[in-house]
């Protein structure tokens, strides 16, 4: 093999390519005239190596995250891989069967920088050590035209969408699916500010809000709720709407406070449904034309924001179902287990309550008398606790009270004021009061407090009992 004449075959032509791609095309195509291997290149295009020429393969791999494989680890280290046996290197991708061996050299810049990597693989004996030298200067060629021509290509604008819909997708709370919206719509507009207004609210600040930002949100701040609440009615009663930056023509009055701002451009997005949703502001104070396959990537982000706030909403009642009494909807036992847990010694009171006759009730009259009772006495205990003090159910008719108090003498008193609660509701309810002493376990604890809860119901019901110290 000839790789003098491998090197001149492929450089010959890249002076002449208009475009990175062309390069790129024209690299992997002269190469496959002299060896049979699977030839690609791949650029770094935001945070992943993006396939721009490659020759025939069933499949190859579109993108590939920047340190996976060893086209990975050989753009993030800039050391070219040989690898005679593709089977035992563990960052091997695999693209054809039949692949034994590969060769892998960084695309650097002229400053050095890797810019992506030029990989060969092969299914058939090869000398990898010449085709290395090989790789290596056409790939530095490569380089040099890339950025004669710019640099890689740049990532379009569904390719933004696409990776910001993976962030909002994976966005722990509402707060930040708001953030990661408003940057998307920044970035994909390219206009300078985007704001989401939801349920009133506007979306948090981000880190270096611009001067447009501070002055739009001034604005709606002092404009109130009502003009708000206009600007996202207008929005779903007649479809997302943008500028065309042409000089003469006033906004309508629903706009007033964004041109107060010096909004000269502005798309507006409706988002989610109109009695639960808002409105995506994106604006700039250039008069520019924003045009309408931009609206459509602003429409479809507004759709993947309102769905991860849908989700993390399902999610967080579905959380609350799942630690709440469904009757009464007071938590139940799995928070109270975490409560008690945490339990101040000689701070935190047990209560463990019980409803004096309540199996005669059910007996009486059935059970949907007895949930009646039960929903009536739990409004009750609430409304007798202080404001922090928290409400279990933990069985049938059994209920556990946690308060914080600075003696036991403070937790006795709560309890009665129970006790009255219960009474003023056609009921009585037996009360056994504990303190947590140090080193004891929550459920020793609460064994205390049911004992006691056990001497009020020997004495006669409706009473309180405090266990010993």
């Amino acid at each position: 093999m000839d790789h003098q004449r491998v090197i001149r075959d492929v450089t010959v032509r890249l002076p002449m390519a208009s475009s990175t791609p062309e390069a790129c095309r024209w690299t992997v195509t002269a190469l496959s005239r002299h060896t049979p291997a699977t030839i690609s290149v791949l650029l770094a295009v935001h945070d992943r190596l993006r396939c721009v020429a490659a020759t025939g393969a069933w499949q190859v791999f579109a993108t590939v995250p920047a340190r996976t494989g060893i086209v990975g680890r050989v753009y993030a280290t800039s050391v070219p891989a040989v690898v005679p046996d593709v089977t035992v290197d563990p960052d091997y991708l695999p693209v054809r069967p039949d692949v034994s061996a590969e060769l892998c050299v960084p695309v650097l810049d002229p400053a050095g920088r890797a810019i992506g990597v030029l990989d060969l693989q092969w299914s058939e004996p090869t000398d990898l050590e010449l085709w290395r030298e090989t790789a290596q200067r056409v790939a530095d060629r490569l380089g040099a035209r890339i950025a004669a021509l710019g640099g890689p290509p740049a990532e379009s604008r569904s390719e933004k969408l696409l990776r910001h819909a993976a962030a909002l997708s994976s966005a722990p709370t509402e707060g930040e699916v708001l953030g990661v919206a408003a940057d998307a719509a920044r970035e994909v507009s390219t206009l300078s500010t985007a704001l989401l207004l939801i349920g009133g609210q506007l979306g948090p600040f981000p880190t270096e809000p611009s001067d447009l930002e501070t002055r739009i949100r001034a604005e709606l701040t002092g404009a109130g709720p009502a003009a708000l609440d206009r600007m996202v009615d207008r929005a779903h009663r007649y479809g997302a709407g943008y500028t065309l930056g042409e000089a003469g023509h006033p906004p309508t009055e629903d706009y007033r406070p964004l041109t107060r701002a010096g909004v000269r451009t502005l798309v507006a997005v409706p988002v989610g449904p109109t009695d639960a949703g808002g409105v995506l502001l994106v604006a700039d104070e250039r008069a520019l034309r924003p045009d309408p396959t931009t609206v459509s990537l602003m429409e479809l982000l507004a759709g993947q924001a309102w769905t991860s706030i849908d989700r993390l909403r399902t999610l967080a009642r579905l959380r609350e179902q799942a630690s709440s009494d469904p009757l009464t909807g007071l938590r139940h036992t799995g928070p109270f287990g975490q409560r008690i847990a945490a339990a101040t010694p000689g701070r935190t009171a047990l209560l463990a309550i019980d409803v004096d006759g309540f199996k005669t009730v059910n007996d009486t009259y059935g059970h949907q008398a007895g949930d009646r009772v039960l929903v009536g006495l739990a409004r009750a205990l609430e409304g007798a606790l202080r404001h922090g003090d928290e409400l279990y159910r933990i069985g049938g008719d059994e209920f556990v009270a946690v308060i914080e108090v600075s003696r036991p003498e403070e937790a006795v008193r709560i309890a009665e004021r129970l006790t009255e609660a219960a009474r003023r509701v056609g009921r009585t309810i037996s009360v056994g009061v504990a303190l947590p002493r140090p080193g004891e376990t929550p459920d020793r604890t609460l064994k205390r407090a049911d004992q006691a809860l056990y001497a009020v119901k020997r004495q006669g019901r409706d009473g309180v009992h405090l266990s010993a110290a």
